[in-house]
């Protein structure tokens, strides 16, 4: 099968701007998105320049764009991504490219750092190893397999507006600290990553799942810290106080009450931030779109209530 790369091509030394480059390939089945790069770099044109190493989806350096969505290079067939006969390669976003598909990762790592990657144990070190069960384990597990490889990081929709975003893979791997049984440090964690930038500014797009080449699936996660902190009580701030009012008004109502919600998410003594939210109301008010004050029935809104109630139980 004959594929054509759309290859985006850098390289500051020479130009400023980049630029798409074409090349041909007979592709067979079998063949990898890398196995095809390499072929290009190694008979089309050395100075390719991309990142790589195990070629066994464990080191995650293969990451780049195809057709738009980041993805490991080396896990994923060539002909399964051929859109008509072109396949269309970019390097990672939400970082800057260095030459060709290769971008820096340096802050990348500087977010990762911020998380504090790394064990505060609750105690000094025993003579042995720190036991954990393996419920305790499978908390964490998830996260464990994050690979680094930066793809949740490129298409995450927070990055692109917010580069103060701490971001899904920094997230995630704070998760795995936040709720390893052996860390001493939760709710400081906890309270660190309720600022903004942190978990609360996720958007919920799901993209960091639909990336990861890996179970890590980063909102998930990010969710899951989400929990330890309500738990904890880092409830002083927006976010907590969103979803918070969020549940209290399904779960008395049965439905969602809009007028109140964004009152009790900013703070009713948050004065500033009240006065903040006045313009917006008064736009709608004057368009017709505020929420109605009393709801039209719903139905079997009962069930709704009935549903929370169990849970809470």
């Amino acid at each position: 099968m004959i594929i054509t790369f759309k290859i985006k091509r850098y390289n500051p030394e020479k130009q400023g701007e980049a630029y798409f480059e074409d090349f041909k390939l007979d592709v067979q089945e079998d063949l990898t998105l890398l196995d095809c790069m390499n072929e290009i770099k190694w008979t089309l044109d050395g100075s390719l320049t991309y990142r790589m190493s195990c070629r066994s989806a464990i080191c995650g350096s293969c990451a780049v764009k195809a057709n738009g969505h980041a993805t490991l290079a080396c896990q994923r067939q060539a002909t399964h991504l051929v859109k008509g006969d072109t396949i269309v390669l970019e390097p990672l976003g939400n970082m800057k490219p260095i030459k060709d598909l290769a971008v820096d990762f340096e802050p990348f790592w500087e977010k990762i750092n911020k998380v504090s990657p790394y064990l505060q144990p609750k105690q000094k070190a025993p003579e042995k190893e720190r036991v954990q069960s393996p419920e305790q384990f499978s908390l964490i597990d998830d996260s464990s397999t994050c690979i680094m490889c930066g793809s949740c990081h490129s298409d995450c929709n927070v990055l692109e507006v917010d580069e103060d975003f701490l971001g899904p893979a920094a997230l995630a791997k704070a998760q795995r600290f936040v709720q390893d049984s052996r860390d001493g440090k939760t709710l400081e964690r906890v309270k660190n990553l309720s600022k903004p930038g942190g978990i609360w500014d996720c958007t919920h797009c799901g993209e960091c799942v639909e990336r990861c080449p890996k179970p890590a699936r980063p909102f998930d996660r990010i969710k899951e810290i989400m929990t330890v902190a309500l738990e904890q009580g880092v409830t002083n701030n927006n976010g907590a106080r969103h979803a918070l009012s969020f549940t209290k008004s399904v779960k008395s109502s049965g439905r969602l009450n809009e007028n109140i919600i964004p009152v009790e998410s900013v703070g009713f003594f948050n004065f500033r931030g009240l006065f903040d939210l006045l313009p917006v109301g008064l736009r709608m008010l004057f368009k017709g779109k505020n929420p109605p004050v009393f709801h039209k029935s719903i139905d079997e809104v009962e069930d709704v209530k009935r549903i929370y109630m169990e849970l809470d139980e």
